[in-house]
């Protein structure tokens, strides 16, 4: 009877068991699938925009074991309450991801400077007081090595915290200069002989047109400002400001435009 009674419940069992079986074998294969294209997607999402290679990589796999790690667990909630399990796993990973919140947001930030790609490597670029040229960006870091030679990791959080300038992706670009000229000049003159001398600048623009104003009275000189465009693929920005005042001033000096000295005036008071 014992034996009878031991076969009965085990067929009861058996009967109970095999289609919750059924549904996690089939949840952990459809988790695999459903791992392996969505992976394969995002890889060729990722290619198409040119990221580096080892973060495709790594984006890639790491969502590919989550879907796989989910599946598994609501496979495992066909057997047994999993919740305990969950709630223990939940525990250690906050406070790992608490330990390591810093590297945690550094490539948070990395991913998303990777998919947004506001520059690229080679790109000139100013973001937290820094400003060169991108020579590497990893998950971890963006590496820049800067006009006056140095060479500055920067983490990727600081990187995404902060407004970034892109020099090389604004390929046209406005100079000011001010200039000064003596109280004496004559005005309009000297504002025709300043867009003249603008004018000869090589790389210059026609649109936007240059411009010439008068903005204030300084110390011992009219102020005037001059505004104008330049396409920096023929000619750096330092060049274009470099040409722009050599050939102001050439120009005054040829039609006799003085730019005046500071002037200071000192009262002394003799003893008696």
């Amino acid at each position: 009877m014992n034996l009878e009674k031991l076969w009965v419940e085990w067929q009861t069992g058996l009967g109970a068991l095999l289609p919750k079986l059924a549904v996690a074998l089939l949840i952990f294969l459809v988790s695999l699938y459903l791992a392996k294209w969505v992976s394969g997607m995002l890889l060729r999402v990722l290619e198409r925009r040119k990221v580096n290679s080892g973060a495709e990589r790594l984006i890639s796999e790491t969502v590919r074991w989550s879907i796989i790690v989910y599946g598994s667990v609501m496979a495992l909630q066909q057997f047994a309450d999993v919740t305990a399990f969950l709630a223990g796993l939940g525990i250690l990973g906050f406070t790992v991801g608490f330990a390591l919140q810093d590297v945690m947001k550094n490539f948070a930030a990395g991913v998303l400077l990777l998919l947004q790609k506001p520059f690229r490597i080679g790109d000139n670029i100013a973001v937290a007081s820094f400003e060169g040229t991108v020579t590497a960006i990893d998950l971890r870091s963006t590496e820049i090595h800067t006009f006056d030679g140095r060479t500055v990791i920067v983490p990727n959080a600081e990187v995404l915290n902060h407004a970034i300038i892109n020099y090389t992706r604004s390929v046209h670009r406005r100079v000011e200069l001010s200039v000064g000229v003596a109280f004496g000049s004559d005005l309009e003159q000297a504002q025709k002989l300043t867009l003249d001398a603008i004018r000869q600048v090589p790389a210059l623009l026609d649109d936007p047109a240059p411009q010439v104003v008068f903005q204030n009275f300084g110390d011992s000189s009219m102020r005037l400002t001059v505004f104008y465009w330049v396409d920096t693929e023929k000619m750096s920005l330092l060049a274009a400001q470099d040409a722009g005042l050599k050939l102001i001033k050439r120009m005054f000096d040829e039609h006799h435009i003085h730019i005046p000295y500071p002037i200071r005036t000192v009262l002394t008071q003799s003893e008696k």
